[in-house]
């Protein structure tokens, strides 16, 4: 795979470490998570089904897990110990936390100059923020998402998701590849500091159009992708299903307006997104009402254009067009999985879908460890 021969250590809790260090461990990379003796609290967060929580299998299987106090002088020099072997160093400690404990970029540079060193954080390693304690919602509320994510009422509503999470996972992935990818050429490591807050406030391009050009909010029920267009909508079906129109481009209007009849209505999508749309989309809710979701599904199939019914996640399992691609694999105990998303033609990934008991590698890694590393 991909990774092979990479040793990460990972300090990291919850999810947005550990959903970048899942992606390593899929594709080949030796994943090695320490935990304090209290173990992970994605532990003891949500169902358990088998030996673990959901949350806990989903973003660590793959990985070995140590027990170390790091607190101790003990604990410390183990870790420092270990990362002489290691090319990736994963935390997301507060800022201060790892140079307090010892473990810090340059306690660990010290003993190894080729460490990718990654630190995770709300708001960064430095500025009035840096100590302050967050998690996703709040990171969400700061960078203005959820200025622009607003429920029937109007007023802001939570994200299905913890995207401040994920997109800081993802930015923390690419920022250790390209670290590693520059190791190759030059021998040297490098240090990471990724924000949660600025990785959100990055992946809000498409929406700060008004904001950088104009110095103004934007009015969220007339902006192109929240609102303001007919055809970037969810609309409500004879069932109390939703479907959702995705496709603003005008073959897509054409296509569907045509089949209705209304081909009339067309050009209120050639004057782009805003309030002058509200006729069409009126049309398109009472147009909505008269069948089911799966009356819908089969009709707009047969028509070339972007939409998708509104499944519940059990219906979004179940789908078969991700049934045909495999993304759902089942592993010993009958547990399913998400598969990578990662797909490489040369190199698959093969993830190991087990995941680690509290420590169960310390006798390995720690007690018994060679001077090389354990395979």
């Amino acid at each position: 795979m991909k990774l092979d021969g990479i040793r990460v250590l990972d300090l990291s809790v919850f999810l947005p470490g550990p959903y970048l260090t899942l992606a390593l461990a899929d594709h080949g990379a030796e994943v090695i998570k320490v935990e304090a003796p209290e173990g992970d609290p994605a532990r003891r967060i949500g169902p358990t089904e088998g030996p673990s929580t959901v949350l806990f299998r989903n973003v660590n299987r793959g990985k070995k897990s140590i027990v170390l106090d790091l607190k101790s002088g003990d604990g410390r020099e183990a870790l420092l110990k270990l990362s002489e072997t290691a090319d990736v160093f994963v935390e997301a400690f507060r800022p201060g936390v790892v140079e307090r404990l010892g473990v810090g970029y340059d306690a660990v540079r010290a003993r190894n100059p080729r460490i990718v060193y990654c630190s995770l954080s709300a708001f960064g390693q430095t500025g009035p923020y840096r100590t302050r304690p967050a998690h996703d919602l709040a990171v969400e509320a700061l960078s203005g998402l959820l200025s622009v994510t607003l429920g029937s009422d109007g007023a802001p509503a939570i994200p299905g998701i913890p995207i401040a999470d994920i997109v800081a996972g993802l930015q923390g992935l690419a920022g250790v590849l390209m670290a590693l990818f520059r190791r190759e050429r030059t021998g040297v490591g490098d240090y990471l500091d990724v924000s949660m807050h600025e990785s959100l406030v990055a992946a809000l391009l498409n929406v700060l159009g008004p904001t950088l050009a104009e110095n103004r909010q934007p009015v969220v029920r007339h902006e192109r992708t929240t609102g303001g267009s007919a055809f970037y909508q969810i609309y409500a079906t004879r069932d109390g299903r939703h479907v959702a129109l995705g496709g603003q481009e005008m073959k897509f209007v054409h296509a569907l307006l045509e089949a209705l009849g209304r081909a009339d209505l067309a050009p209120l999508c050639e004057r782009g997104p805003g309030a002058h749309q509200a006729p069409l989309i009126a049309f398109l809710k009472e147009t909505f009402l008269s069948r089911t979701r799966e009356e819908w599904d089969r009709w707009l199939s047969g028509l070339d254009i972007c939409y998708g019914v509104v499944n519940t996640l059990p219906e979004a399992l179940a789908d078969p067009h991700l049934v045909a691609r495999g993304d759902l694999v089942t592993d010993a105990l009958g547990r399913r999985h998400i598969a990578p998303a990662i797909r490489f033609r040369e190199e698959p990934s093969r993830p190991n879908l087990v995941e680690p008991a509290l420590g169960a590698h310390n006798s390995a890694l720690i007690d018994d460890a060679p001077a090389t590393r354990v395979g």
